[in-house]
């Protein structure tokens, strides 16, 4: 079996975003030479996230709202959490959005279902961030 392991830094210069990593996890999937297997990625950083949804921009509009629903950002003074920081919000939506995804690898290609991409997802950005991409297989 091998392995392979890359990290990506991503830096939004907004509070917020979504970014379709594919084509950066397709790169590495070509790069390992894995034709069989598994591809983890995930978000290494506790207010990010890593999905599989559509690269469509009005849907990526409503998890905005919808999340902002859910975990709005302001008022900071809502959250316990907040004090050094004003991330609390950034902390719950990570957490309905997921850390991570696994997607199998079949002949060599990233074995999706209709419309499937991967996203990186900022809640707290306007800094470095990390993604990691594992690999393993044949």
């Amino acid at each position: 079996m091998k392995s392979y392991r890359k990290e990506l830094t991503i830096h939004t210069p907004t509070r917020r975003a979504y970014i379709n990593i594919t084509g950066e996890v397709e790169k590495c999937l070509r790069e390992s030479g894995i034709k069989e297997g598994l591809v983890l990625v995930n978000a290494m950083n506790i207010t990010a996230s890593v999905f599989i949804n559509d690269d469509e921009s009005g849907l990526h509009a409503d998890f905005e709202k919808w999340l902002e629903k859910l975990a709005p950002e302001k008022p900071h003074s809502q959250y316990a959490h907040n004090g050094f920081e004003d991330n609390a919000d950034a902390h719950l939506k990570r957490q309905i959005m997921g850390r991570e995804v696994v997607v199998a690898v079949t002949n060599g290609k990233l074995d999706f279902g209709t419309w499937e991409q991967i996203f990186y997802g900022e809640y707290d950005g306007k800094r470095d961030k990390r993604v990691l991409i594992k690999i393993i297989g044949e």
